[in-house]
Order: C-alpha cells, then sequence, then structure tokens
C-alpha cells in the first residue's frame, strides 16, 4: 500500500511525484560528482533503451567534468535527479566554480528536493527518524547526516530510522552502500577512487562500476556501514 507522503508547503512545491510503471527497469544512482566518464561507463552498461535513472544529487562539484554531466543528465528525459547540497550552495551562490555555464544555476534550482514512486522517497541526505516528515526543511533534506549526533562520528540517522518510507539518499560516503530495510544509501566515494552504484529498483539489487580518484578523502569521513 502506498503511503501518503506529507510535506511543508516549501517542500511540497520542490517534490516531484513520478509514475514508474511505464519502464522496464527503474536504476536509483548514488553521488557522480562531476564524474563524467564513470556515468557514461554505467549507463553504457546498463542502460537497454527502456530504464528510467533517478540520481540522489550531487552530481556536480568534486570530479574533473561537471559539465558534461550536467548534460548527460539534462538532455535526457529518462535521467532525473534531485538536488544535492552541492547544487544547493550553487544556487545559494555559495560556490561560484569556473565551469559554471549560462543555464547552469538555474538548471539546478529547478532540481526538485524530493522525488517520490510507489513506497520510495528519494532525497540528498536524509530524515530525521524522531520527526515527522512535515516537519522537515529543505536544507534538512538536502543534508542530513547525523541529527542527533555529530557529522562523521553518527549516530547516522538511517540506524534508527523504521519507514514507513523506503528512503534512499546519498551525502554520507560510504565504503559500500547502505541496505537497511527502510534506508538504502547510495554514495560509495565515486570521485574518491571508490566505486559508482546504483541500485536495481526491479531486481532488488546493487550494480557498481569502478571509479578513478580525483580527490583524496581522510578515512575518518568514509563511513563503513556494517
Amino acid at each position: 500500500m502506498t503511503q501518503q507522503l506529507s510535506f511543508r508547503p516549501a517542500v511540497a512545491d520542490q517534490h516531484r511525484r513520478i509514475d514508474v510503471d511505464r519502464w522496464d527497469d527503474v536504476y536509483v544512482v548514488g553521488d557522480v560528482h562531476g564524474c563524467a566518464g564513470t556515468l557514461e561507463r554505467l549507463l553504457d552498461r546498463f542502460d537497454n533503451g527502456r530504464c528510467l535513472f533517478v540520481f540522489v544529487g550531487d552530481l556536480v562539484r568534486k570530479g574533473p567534468d561537471s559539465p558534461g554531466v550536467i548534460d548527460l543528465v539534462r538532455e535526457d528525459s529518462r535521467l532525473i535527479s534531485v538536488r544535492g547540497n552541492n547544487e544547493q550552495k550553487i544556487v545559494r551562490g555559495d560556490k561560484d566554480p569556473d565551469w559554471l555555464r549560462d543555464g547552469d544555476r538555474e538548471y539546478f534550482e529547478s532540481l526538485p528536493v524530493a522525488i517520490s514512486f510507489d513506497d520510495v522517497l528519494v532525497v540528498h541526505g536524509g530524515i530525521d527518524p524522531q520527526r515527522s516528515l512535515a516537519n522537515h526543511t529543505i536544507e534538512e533534506l538536502l543534508t542530513m547526516r547525523a541529527p542527533h549526533g555529530d557529522g562523521y562520528d553518527g549516530p547516522f540517522w538511517y540506524d534508527d530510522y523504521d519507514g514507513p518510507y523506503r528512503v534512499f539518499f546519498g551525502h554520507t560516503v560510504h565504503d559500500d552502500p547502505v541496505e537497511r530495510e527502510h534506508a538504502i544509501g547510495l554514495d560509495t566515494g565515486c570521485v574518491y577512487g571508490g566505486r559508482l552504484t546504483a541500485y536495481d529498483y526491479r531486481n532488488d539489487e546493487f550494480l557498481t562500476v569502478e571509479a578513478t580518484t580525483h580527490q583524496e578523502r581522510a578515512n575518518s569521513k568514509i563511513v563503513d556501514p556494517a
């Protein structure tokens, strides 16, 4: 039975509900971070022309080819994404990267903060298990990690989350994908030399492609999801 999602008005205006029944395959894809070549390999390997790809945000920054990722996603209606905190930094004007082109900021601003289908909710950061979804702000959905802890020291929101929605998220880098009954984490450090991970929604399995290191990251900022 599909759960009814309820958001505060500011979030509801930036929520996109989609019907996935028209697609043979649906993949939810982790943080790409400007790694266009890695994304192309993933698409070449798994796209049969009848697939929908839903991204958890952070398409850009840190990697070598953010414009290439933007163009891949923006120009194909079968590729859709929520906004990540790195897109939000550009929307707010906190970051003004030298690769930014006319129209890119407006594109980021057009990305929804939340995408939902069936009983699935896709956001970049996550949700606080101690509060209703309707009590979350845009910024919280973009950056949620350890609402009752301390950043990468945890505890992480998904450790205590028990539904009712099945939440797909990125933002927090993990050695391996997070797989909980109600939470699927897909940021496996693509830009840090890890992998780009996708979740095959129809077949309930993770699919990955190896990535190249474009930026170093401290081990303390990579979580073991076990």
